[in-house]
């Protein structure tokens, strides 16, 4: 409707101008008016161009005055069409890349569908793999708790072995002890060793009065043995043992006191032969039960490739030492172990003819219960492999 109004403006405008331009180009030519020095003719053509431009000029100004299209068509016509071609270059791009980008999509679209295809197929597969693996799990555990079990048991035979090697090494320092003395034995030198028992008794007295009379009595047998061992062959006929008369007395109290006693005594120092004077002293201790039948005092394992007899024999020897050791660290003041020389023989021979490689455990096992002052009988057992609980071969020695 605003386009209709400006045509409609533009032509009742043209034609007011039309008329006063004529108008006025009739009365500059009746006028006869010169401008520019110009004949009147001319100056009446050129009042009606210059009129004619005013009237266009006015119309145009009108026109862009009014419609903001025109001004925008007449002036940036030029930057509309150029964006405007810029535009359908970008639209045409834009359509190409969200072609691109729908068959990107699509694609995209089938390697999702693949993709969740291959996750259900790979979690119907992986479903017996956790259930493999909850159980291997479970066997792990299980292996876990069975190896500390072993390593329990690794470490209390560790411990074991290192209390059967510190009794091997006390016994081998022991036998070493009853070796040299041996050897001093043969050499004469030495007949009584120091802490050797001279006499021993099992003492309950029924009175306190009878403590004296027993005292006298267990000095006369010491001072016989050590007689024996000193000067044999002479006739004991005078005293050679000698006993503080403090530790006498002192004795004769205790044994006094009610209960059942073992007294001692003891060689103070070595003595050798054709010697004079033994020094000794008394020991007491309470008689108590100190060996059980059945109780293994010692024990070691033959290895499989030792089987040399001479080997064997110093092996058997170092059992009983220490058998004698652990029987003395006990509360036994018996005189040695109660052994069997032929049945000891017998099973060197067997052990050195064994099959090579066959590992033997070797125990040293008290005969029968005694108390402190009881001999210890002890008999020997063998096993093979060393298994000493579950039975095999065995030999028995006493």
């Amino acid at each position: 409707m605003s386009g209709w109004l400006l045509i409609l403006a533009l032509l009742v405008l043209g034609g007011v101008l039309s008329t006063l331009g004529d108008r006025l180009g009739s009365r500059v030519g009746k006028a006869r008016l010169s401008l520019f020095q110009m004949r009147p003719r001319r100056t009446a053509v050129l009042i009606t161009v210059l009129t004619g431009s005013v009237i266009s000029a006015v119309s145009l100004g009108l026109m862009l005055l009014v419609s903001e299209r025109l001004r925008v068509g007449l002036f940036e016509l030029d930057k509309l069409e150029t964006r405007l071609q810029t535009s359908r270059s970008n639209l045409a791009t834009s359509e190409a890349k969200r072609k691109q980008a729908e068959k990107e999509q699509a694609r995209f679209q089938g390697q999702l569908n693949q993709s969740e295809a291959r996750l259900v197929t790979l979690r119907r597969s992986l479903a017996p793999l956790l259930a493999q693996r909850r159980q291997l799990e479970a066997e792990r555990s299980r292996l876990g708790r069975d190896l500390q079990v072993r390593d329990a048991e690794i470490r209390s035979n560790e411990r074991d072995l290192a209390q059967v090697r510190s009794q091997i090494a006390a016994g081998t320092k022991e036998l070493k002890d009853l070796e040299t003395n041996l050897i001093a034995f043969r050499r004469g030198d030495v007949v009584i060793s120091s802490g050797q028992i001279l006499a021993s008794a099992k003492v309950k007295l029924e009175q306190p009065s009878q403590a004296k009379s027993v005292v006298t009595a267990l000095l006369q047998q010491a001072n016989l043995n050590a007689f024996r061992r000193v000067l044999p062959g002479q006739n004991a006929d005078r005293q050679i043992l000698l006993v503080p008369r403090s530790d006498i007395a002192k004795l004769e109290e205790m044994l006094a006191k009610p209960g059942s006693w073992v007294v001692s005594l003891i060689s103070a120092a070595n003595v050798l032969r054709g010697e004079r004077q033994v020094l000794a002293f008394p020991d007491l201790r309470p008689n108590r039960p100190v060996i059980k039948a059945g109780e293994v005092l010692a024990s070691t394992i033959l290895e499989g490739d030792l089987s040399n007899p001479e080997a064997i024999n110093r092996r058997l020897n170092l059992l009983l030492a220490a058998a004698y050791a652990r029987a003395q660290r006990q509360g036994t003041v018996a005189d040695g172990l109660q052994v069997d020389p032929a049945a000891v023989r017998q099973l060197s021979s067997e052990l050195s003819e064994r099959p090579r490689g066959l590992v033997v455990a070797l125990s040293a096992v008290a005969v029968q219960s005694a108390d402190t002052p009881d001999p210890i009988a002890v008999e020997l057992r063998w096993d093979r492999d060393g298994d000493l609980q579950k039975g095999g071969a065995r030999g028995n020695l006493r």
